[in-house]
């Protein structure tokens, strides 16, 4: 089985730029139907990202769409100006190195349209459609996935492959790629989509997808925002699971720990009752790591040690493993999880298992964030790195990073997501 596996070292999302700079008052005869902005709240907000590492001047404005048009007109408007200005597309702002700002120009707020200050008009954004028999949904570029996966669970339906945060835009991720444990399976986001709406660097408004304007579809999903803004897209869907048992079972050898990652990805195309749903991982340099990030699955009165489980206190790593149900077949779960772990080679006595709500599951980094907010630490910089490791060389990269360069001296996640090439 050919392997990647996608090293992340943060949440991470990057936001499109079009553009081609401007006398502010032009911007006043641009003719764009959805309102401008110049509020001071929303300027200085569009001059920050979840990065925190770019000092961006502020904008001229910020457009608050209600439709694919009004991004097209402002697009065509930036285009064909006598003076030239830049506009940039910000989703939910979880850019990190300023891809959605812009110092001479328009910021397009795509998220939070729906209440911003620049919707005094009442016009809004489409909220999404879904299309119960067809098993899709239409969305705004600028919704989050968390609307999204409301909007469709309404129909016992839900999307097929997540980020690990769901508070990104539709945009934004698939932007990127939209990666997270349900890849190896279902492949990323952007491998779920049928159809786009996107606005080109000359303002034209193109519906494309497989069969129609393929080269666009293709160039946009993954694109790093060069090629188009995306509007809208057409969603995959499946029937929504009601709960998930979630496991962590933790591992000292770093061979082992890859090869039982391996195995269960090699698992993708058999039954449903034969596979986890989600696969994934992360290295502990650190016991705060395990025992504070994503803390409410380890128990406070029971914290894990890993001098207890490494008598050497070196580098740990955790291979995360969920399984996706419904209350009709819960008599199953518990065999079936049992003949899976019989198959891998983790430390005994290093299993940790809970169970919850598939929503819960899926909103699990959320529940950190506002955590850390009310501690005053996500407002913070937020440096992160996002590499494809072939599988030769994933041994190399742990001896001379995970165990080389990073020691125990991070205090951020070091996620490990093992994926299928084909995928």
């Amino acid at each position: 089985m050919a392997t990647k596996l996608l090293l992340t070292f943060a949440i991470c999302r990057l936001i499109v730029t079009v553009g081609l700079t401007l006398d502010p008052t032009e911007l006043l005869l641009l003719g764009v139907d959805a309102q401008l902005s110049v509020d001071p709240t929303d300027v200085k907000a569009a001059s920050l990202d979840f990065g925190l590492l770019i000092g961006a001047q502020p904008p001229l404005a910020v457009m608050h769409p209600a439709s694919s048009q009004d991004v097209a007109q402002l697009v065509k408007a930036a285009y064909g100006s006598n003076f030239g200005f830049t506009v940039s597309a910000r989703g939910h702002g979880h850019s990190i190195n300023g891809q959605a700002q812009t110092a001479n120009g328009v910021v397009v707020q795509m998220s939070g349209s729906k209440g911003g200050s620049g919707m005094a008009s009442g016009r809004k954004p489409p909220h999404p459609r879904v299309w119960p028999q067809e098993r899709f949904v239409d969305v705004w570029g600028g919704e989050l996935w968390i609307d999204v996966l409301r909007s469709t669970l309404q129909h016992g339906l839900a999307p097929k492959s997540w980020t690990d945060y769901l508070y990104l835009s539709v945009g934004g991720t698939l932007s990127n790629a939209g990666i997270s444990g349900q890849a190896f399976n279902h492949g990323p986001q952007i491998s779920n989509v049928h159809e786009l709406d996107v606005v080109t660097g000359k303002g034209e408004l193109l519906t494309c997808s497989e069969e129609q304007n393929s080269e666009m579809f293709h160039a946009v999903l993954g694109g790093l925002g060069q090629f188009g803004i995306i509007t809208r897209a057409r969603i995959s869907l499946e029937p929504a699971p009601q709960r998930v048992r979630w496991i962590r079972v933790l591992y000292s050898n770093f061979s082992i720990f890859t090869s039982d990652q391996e195995y269960l990805i090699s698992l993708h195309e058999q039954p449903t009752s034969q596979k986890f749903d989600y696969v994934e991982g992360f290295v502990i340099v650190d016991e705060g790591l395990i025992n504070n990030w994503r803390s409410s699955f380890f128990s406070p009165h029971n914290p894990v040690k890993i001098s207890s489980l490494d008598p050497n206190g070196g580098v740990l790593y955790c291979l995360e493993i969920a399984k996706n149900y419904h209350e009709s077949t819960a008599s199953t779960v518990d065999q079936e999880v049992e003949s899976l772990l019989k198959k891998l080679n983790f430390i005994p006595a290093s299993v940790f298992t809970t169970d919850l709500p598939y929503v819960d599951f899926l909103d699990r980094v959320h529940k950190a964030e506002l955590k850390l907010r009310s501690k005053g630490l996500w407002e913070v910089p937020h440096p992160w790195l996002n590499l494809f490791v072939p599988k030769s060389k994933i041994a190399d990269f742990d001896k001379g990073v995970f165990k080389g360069i990073l020691g125990n001296k991070t205090s951020g996640p070091i996620l490990i997501y093992p994926m299928n090439k084909n995928k």
